[in-house]
């Protein structure tokens, strides 16, 4: 039985299943971070640092202001509860889903082994010598391996090789993130930082591809194949295969969304709230919007981030941030974050034509909590974009 799904309901079941609308009313701890990447399943990274980096900016989103070593400490170390891999980009992720990865690995290597120009043949004795390197002195850094290579002599390699082995050896699975320092990844054999009953974990390509489709539907609590698929970067194909079975193990449930023009399938275990009321700012690269065309079908939000656009050509900004008011992105604001001056800087703020009369109001309020939880003791509205007038006078 198909069930017809409201284009409001669907967003804010979404919005649901992304842990919006359930702020935790005591401090945000190690339990609630958990918690969340957990229901996420996974966190993108990204080394754009303008106002903060990606990867803190969700639970900030959902959460509110939290201690980010925290967060760090979920990341780093034999206790870490994530680890890091290519899943949706890089991201991290519960250390528990690596292993759902296994074929992807393999494609990898597969795929070196029959490019014959492929940069692992003509480099295989560098690849060698980075594993011996972290069998002999456990987890490093690229910058740390190439100065230890540079203290050598003979035929040793610069930073962008061992850079360039390393990331074709983490792709493999032949090595693995044991965490960052100063953003920077420290790389290490999986024996020395995953269990033994985590690295003996046999699981076939068809079997991961419906467990990764599970865990997307859960995270999307509703979506099409592409929505589903995309999370962790699967093929059309053998997502929807996965879906189909899911659908008849009753998991998941065809729905029709109008306007949406797609088959779209519900999860069964996710909320259908009556009121959504989330008050954020996204990072553009959120699970929310970083599918475009799904925000766009969401949230009549079209969505292009503009760092790599020349300035001459921007029209919102370099860094862009939706803003989340109630179930809709109702605008877009640049920040930067002045560290040496103490200040959060609002580049341009611009509201949707439908946004609400109190956009600037709960904006200013998001951004004081975002100025206070970077620890800067002021925000400062440049006069660009229809929105921030009203935001600096809310501000003042």
């Amino acid at each position: 039985m198909v069930t017809t799904v409201s284009p409001a309901l669907a967003r804010r079941i979404a919005l649901a299943a992304q842990g919006f609308g359930a702020r935790p009313g005591s401090a945000v701890g190690i339990r609630q971070l958990t918690g969340l990447v957990n229901r996420l399943e996974l966190l993108q990274i990204d080394s754009v640092n303008v106002f903060e980096r990606s990867h803190y900016l969700p639970a900030f989103s959902r959460l509110g202001a939290y201690d980010k070593a925290q967060l760090d400490r979920l990341t780093t170390g034999r206790e870490a509860r994530f680890t890091e891999y290519w899943a949706h980009e890089a991201s991290f992720l519960p250390v528990e889903v690596w292993p759902l990865f296994h074929w992807r690995m393999q494609n990898y290597r597969d795929r070196s082994a029959r490019t014959p120009d492929d940069w692992s043949h003509a480099n295989r004795p560098m690849l060698d010598w980075l594993l011996a390197e972290l069998a002999a002195n456990g987890p490093m850094r690229a910058s740390a391996i190439e100065h230890d290579a540079n203290k050598r002599s003979g035929p040793w390699w610069g930073w962008s090789e061992v850079k360039t082995g390393l990331e074709i050896l983490f792709r493999w699975g032949d090595v693995v993130s044991a965490g960052r320092i100063r953003f920077e990844r420290v790389y290490a054999l999986p024996e020395q930082v995953f269990s033994p009953e985590l690295l003996g974990t046999e699981i076939s390509e068809a079997d991961a591809h419906r467990e990764l489709v599970r865990r997307s539907a859960r995270a999307h609590g509703i979506g099409t194949v592409k929505d589903f698929a995309d999370y962790f970067r699967l093929k059309s194909a053998p997502a929807l295969s996965a879906i189909l079975e899911l659908e008849e193990a009753g998991e998941l449930l065809p729905v029709e969304v109008a306007s949406w023009g797609a088959r779209a399938w519900l999860h069964r275990d996710a909320r259908l709230p009556r009121a959504m009321d989330a008050q954020a700012v996204l990072s553009p690269f959120d699970p929310v919007v970083w599918e475009r065309a799904r925000a766009l079908r969401l949230f009549n939000f079209h969505y292009r981030i503009e760092i790599y656009t020349p300035q001459p050509k921007r029209v919102f900004g370099y860094y862009s941030l939706p803003i989340l008011l109630g179930d809709m992105i109702v605008g877009r604001v640049d920040l930067k974050n002045d560290r040496q001056a103490g200040v959060l800087r609002v580049q341009s703020a611009w509201a949707e034509p439908a946004a609400p009369t109190d956009t600037a109001g709960r904006l200013a309020q998001v951004l004081r909590e975002a100025a206070l939880w970077q620890g800067l003791e002021e925000v400062v509205v440049a006069p660009r974009g229809n929105l921030a007038g009203g935001l600096a006078a809310e501000l003042r």
